[in-house]
């Protein structure tokens, strides 16, 4: 499945295709304790963004990350290790998925884990910066096409500004 390239208006199935998500993830994780978080812009109600849904298995401990992987990976899930984000073990879809999404396996609290949930409840609570962040993925959008590293580059700044923020720094 080819990632969606475009920044659209929020859509009010995200949070159905999250639960259908969830549901498919939880049966793949019977054995791994955890909860899983709809995380990232699709998880704010009234924010564009790209039509991917971003989802945190959270597990209680380093532990339970090996455990975790290995159930996925059985799930035909393919671990691509933290990309560069430590505390953060990302995932390519297994073919066949109805909804692309990014998933993420993270331990409860780490910085990984807090930064996603931070960002994503400033958000959702405050308005100012849910229409910058807005303002900032419109202006990037059209490097979806071409250089979605330069996409992502392009937010970091506010992405740091708006967790800083949120943590009152």
């Amino acid at each position: 499945m080819i990632p969606p390239a475009e920044v659209v208006e929020y859509d009010e199935r995200w949070p159905q295709w999250f639960d259908e998500l969830r549901a498919g993830l939880d049966g793949l994780l019977t054995d791994v304790p955890h909860v899983i978080e709809h995380v990232g812009s699709t998880a704010v109600p009234g924010l564009a963004a790209k039509p991917i849904i971003d989802l945190d298995v959270v597990v209680p401990s380093v532990d339970q990350v090996k455990p975790a992987v290995a159930a996925l990976a059985a799930g035909g899930y393919r671990h691509q290790g933290d990309l560069g984000i430590t505390g953060r073990e990302a995932f390519e879809l297994p073919a066949g998925v109805t909804h692309y999404h990014h998933l993420y396996v993270v331990v409860e609290g780490n910085e990984a884990h807090r930064d996603h949930v931070v960002l994503r409840d400033l958000l959702r609570a405050d308005a100012g910066a849910r229409e910058r962040y807005a303002a900032r993925k419109r202006e990037l959008a059209p490097l979806l096409t071409s250089d979605r590293a330069a996409y992502g580059e392009g937010k970091a700044a506010l992405i740091g500004e708006l967790v800083g923020q949120a943590l009152g720094r």
